[in-house]
């Protein structure tokens, strides 16, 4: 085949005008190719110079490439470093040639450098950076070892260093070899790979025992040497920036790092027990953002209702429910949702979980009596349309929430209650006056979060009679519905569930309301008007996941448990 010109055959793929590619010809800065330029300018993606430089080459291009298992050998003796400056990552090895994926074909010598280092013939196709850079980090992800193999070595090893420095950029990156650092870094990958949202690290008399909090459930998944407990508790210490020498106080600290190439903060807390220090790290994916209302789980027929109350002008919107249930994100989802050039957004947070644009957001810091309730002060002199108050934990912050909600600013937070009636209570029980909170309240949402059903492995069964029978009372069952449940695979870890969603309980605050909190009506009179008004539950909410297949019928009553 004659040699082509890669201006001519981008022209002909993708219709790009030879007045385009001569501009960028004539601007081109010495050293860069036409390619690079075009792309740089935007006049062409990263998928057209890939599939254009590969049909020039004569090579193949492949847009979604895998890597298998028998390329592991020769992974692991390739640095992930040069795999990323080089551009390349070897996919398979088939008697003796490699099938090497690369960003630039011409770029001879790593051609060469591979078929040194494996001894094999090299056969070269194309991919774009970003698939590249995505498929590295899969590949070398799978080749980190799981923290249970470094054990061996914790044993091995008579002396246990955790003093070297801090992480690289990314945890996958990492190639210390002392044992202490490679358990930990391997902990952390582990956790994030499983979907962890917090890894605890308990200390008892003759064991130390590691557990990682997946979908919301506690599972033990390490138990490394005992006499290796104060090496890991300081490497964690040092990597979050906290006083190793102090052993008696509790402290808290954050580290910030990547894990395959993705954000990750943790949030680390210390507590000294008889037998050590306990270690909690909560783990936030920060490459993410808010998801969308319908995405965390509000059903069509409460979201337009919710949708009213959080572009209301003025008022207190509050979500309630146990720690860990998702109230923060809910919130995030709503501000994201109202959010615009013409809104004056500020929130004070503890921590501040995702960053918002536009939004103004306040970190609280007790050290320095940066309190919710201080912040909120501070933030009513900014001119605010929206608040977003993280929690509202004491007297003052309620008095001042609802101030602010009564003279004229919209103002989201959250509250410690079971369900969404006992909100009211719980604000007048915080010192608030009842007329006050009546008058300022638009609406409350109580929320769990349920298990969803493993779509991997998800399969037909038959519910306990006894329950059906606590869950009949909820709503009618037909005749011949039926359930589903996962059987338990690899992508669940066995567990038959994977992911979470929400279930809802959203409580309007009419004039009949109004009326009891003024005359300070307890809960559940509360509660009981609202359900003669057509209140949902929580439980019907889950109710309406099982008869759609999203979730279990067990999971439901444990969620709910306290409504039975």
């Amino acid at each position: 085949m004659a040699w082509q010109r890669l201006g001519d055959i981008l022209h002909r793929l993708t219709g790009l005008a030879y007045e385009v590619i001569d501009l960028a010809a004539q601007n081109q800065p010495q050293g860069t190719r036409i390619g690079a330029q075009l792309l740089s300018l935007g006049d062409i993606t990263e998928e057209q110079l890939a599939t254009a430089l590969a049909e020039q080459s004569g090579l193949e291009f492949l847009a979604d490439p895998v890597v298998h298992s028998s390329a592991t050998e020769l992974l692991n003796r390739l640095p992930i470093g040069y795999a990323k400056e080089a551009g390349l990552i070897p996919l398979e090895r088939s008697d003796q040639v490699v099938r090497l994926a690369v960003v630039d074909p011409y770029r001879a010598q790593i051609k060469n450098d591979i078929a040194i280092l494996s001894g094999c013939c090299v056969e070269v196709c194309v991919v774009t950076p970003r698939v590249l850079l995505q498929i590295i980090h899969q590949g070398y992800e799978a080749l980190a070892g799981e923290a249970q193999d470094v054990i061996e070595d914790i044993d091995q090893n008579a002396e246990l260093d955790f003093s070297e420095s801090l992480e690289p950029i990314d945890l996958i990156d990492a190639s210390d070899e002392a044992p202490i650092i490679r358990f930990v870094n391997s902990m952390l990958t582990q956790a994030y790979k499983e979907r962890a949202s917090d890894i605890h690290i308990e200390p008892f008399e003759h064991d130390l025992v590691i557990r990682y909090r997946v979908d919301g459930i506690l599972y033990e998944v390490l138990r490394p040497p005992h006499r290796a407990q104060a090496s890991i508790t300081s490497r964690l210490k040092i990597m979050a920036n906290l006083d190793i020498a102090e052993k008696r106080l509790p402290q808290d600290g954050r580290i910030g790092l990547r894990i395959a190439g993705k954000e990750v903060d943790i949030r680390v807390s210390t507590l000294p027990t008889a037998f050590g220090e306990r270690l909690v790290l909560r783990l936030l994916d920060k490459s993410g953002g808010p998801n969308s209302l319908e995405s965390i789980g509000i059903d069509a027929q409460i979201l337009p209702r919710v949708e009213a109350m959080i572009r209301k002008s003025h008022g207190i919107f509050l979500v309630t429910g146990p720690t860990g249930a998702g109230k923060t994100s809910t919130l995030y989802s709503a501000l994201s949702r109202i959010n615009s050039k013409e809104k004056n957004i500020i929130t004070v947070e503890d921590p501040i979980e995702y960053q918002l644009p536009g939004v103004g957001q306040i970190q609280v810091n007790t050290k320095i009596d940066l309190t919710f309730a201080q912040g909120l002060r501070s933030i009513l002199r900014q001119d605010p349309d929206i608040i977003m108050v993280g929690e509202i934990r004491d007297s003052e912050t309620a008095k001042i929430s609802v101030q602010a909600a009564l003279t004229g600013h919209l103002v989201f937070s959250t509250l410690h209650t079971n369900d969404a009636s006992g909100a009211l209570a719980r604000l007048v029980e915080m010192g608030v006056e009842p007329f006050l909170a009546s008058s300022a309240l638009v609406g409350v949402l109580a929320q769990r979060l349920v298990r969803t059903v493993c779509p991997h492995c998800r399969e037909a069964y038959t519910p306990d009679p006894a329950l059906l029978r606590e869950l009949a009372g909820e709503a009618p069952l037909n005749t011949g519905q039926i359930f589903y449940r996962g059987s338990g695979c690899e992508q669940c870890q066995q567990v038959g569930y994977l992911g979470r969603s929400g279930i809802y309980e959203l409580l309007e605050v009419d004039d009949a309301l109004r009326q009891l909190v003024t005359a300070n009506a307890d809960a559940a009179t509360i509660r009981q008007t609202a359900l003669s008004s057509g209140m949902q539950t929580l439980r019907q909410a889950g109710l309406r996941k099982v008869l759609a297949g999203e979730t279990t019928v067990e999971e439901v009553l444990r969620v709910t448990q306290e409504e039975g």
